[in-house]
């Protein structure tokens, strides 16, 4: 258990946090934590592999790929974040957080999100360059403007985030230090303090909201004027052939949106802090896992250099 703190009167801060994780179900503990160790390890081993065949294969050296080997690099970071921990819960019970690591999963998991945003609107916008101004794509989106924009995604996440944390960290905590989740999620801590948070929670809202509703209609206008632009082509083998490169990614937008959407966009964090925990443990272990299954199982390219280096590797083992 963690050293709850003296009484308010006496102003003893809280040192460390409880994180409470599922306690309807802890007591199916050790096969959930199987279950979650094989989601995490599957996870980061299919976004690790989709990141090597992109650096090894220079048919995959593409601002499509690079972008995609990007996202799944920050995935991998994402759920390390978070899932470690929340291993040790199913397998221990409760676990203790102290202040300092609290606050610093805190900006690592929301700072790791935000970033995940910008790339997926950025990974937008190049399909949207690459079927609607083909002409335009090779000059327009080389390897310099890739790094730009992923730096700049990079760059304007921590910007964002970091001013937010930082006013978190400087509320009042006296307890309790029970957080109702798995991790240390900001609007828990929110709630637990002893201050006045309204203008802290409005600023999350608002950071919330600038994030994934500007990506999602940056994101919703690319692929209008995608699904506009294959529905013109003349042949049903070119309008085939547009739409596949860009349907993984569609899959993938609609499970990170729709876990998001209900976790952050909404001006009281107070309110269902419960439900918050399924939609998390969603946008943490299930879209993960899913994401470079979809990329890999819907891409012909992929296929084909998955199936070369196996062979590669089959050979070189033979020898």
């Amino acid at each position: 258990m963690a050293k709850m703190p003296m009484e308010i009167g006496n102003g003893t801060t809280v040192q460390e946090f409880t994180l409470e994780g599922f306690p309807a179900i802890q007591h199916l503990g050790k096969v959930l934590f199987l279950v979650h160790l094989l989601a995490y390890l599957a996870s980061i081993t299919g976004n690790a592999v989709i990141v090597t065949i992109t650096c090894a294969d220079s048919r995959l050296q593409t601002p499509m790929y690079f972008f995609l080997s990007t996202f799944s690099f920050f995935e991998c970071c994402f759920i390390s974040a978070v899932i470690p921990k929340l291993l040790v819960i199913f397998l221990l019970g409760r676990q203790t957080i102290s202040f300092l690591a609290c606050f610093i999963q805190a900006f690592v998991y929301v700072y790791l999100g935000a970033t995940g945003f910008f790339l997926i609107t950025v990974m937008s916008v190049d399909r949207y360059m690459a079927i609607c101004k083909p002409l335009h794509y090779p000059t327009i989106m080389n390897l310099k403007t890739c790094f730009l924009l992923v730096t700049a995604c990079c760059v304007l996440a921590f910007l964002l985030i970091t001013g937010l944390i930082v006013k978190v960290s400087q509320l009042s905590f006296y307890g309790p230090n029970v957080i109702p989740h798995f991790f240390c999620d900001l609007g828990s801590l929110i709630h637990l303090s002893c201050s006045n948070t309204r203008f802290v929670e409005m600023l999350a809202f608002v950071i919330a909201l600038f994030i994934i509703l500007t990506s999602l209609i940056i994101t919703i206008i690319a692929y209008s004027n995608i699904v506009v632009t294959i529905v013109r082509l003349p042949s049903a083998k070119e309008r085939q052939k547009a739409f596949s490169t860009c349907s993984s990614h569609f899959i993938v937008l609609s499970l990170i949106y729709s876990s998001c959407v209900f976790i952050y966009v909404k001006p009281k964090q107070t309110n269902r802090l419960n439900s918050n925990r399924e939609a998390a443990l969603v946008h943490t272990v299930v879209t993960p896992l899913l994401n470079p299954v979809i990329y890999t199982l819907r891409n012909k390219q992929v296929h084909q250099v998955l199936r070369e280096t196996m062979c590669r590797m089959k050979m070189s083992r033979e020898k």
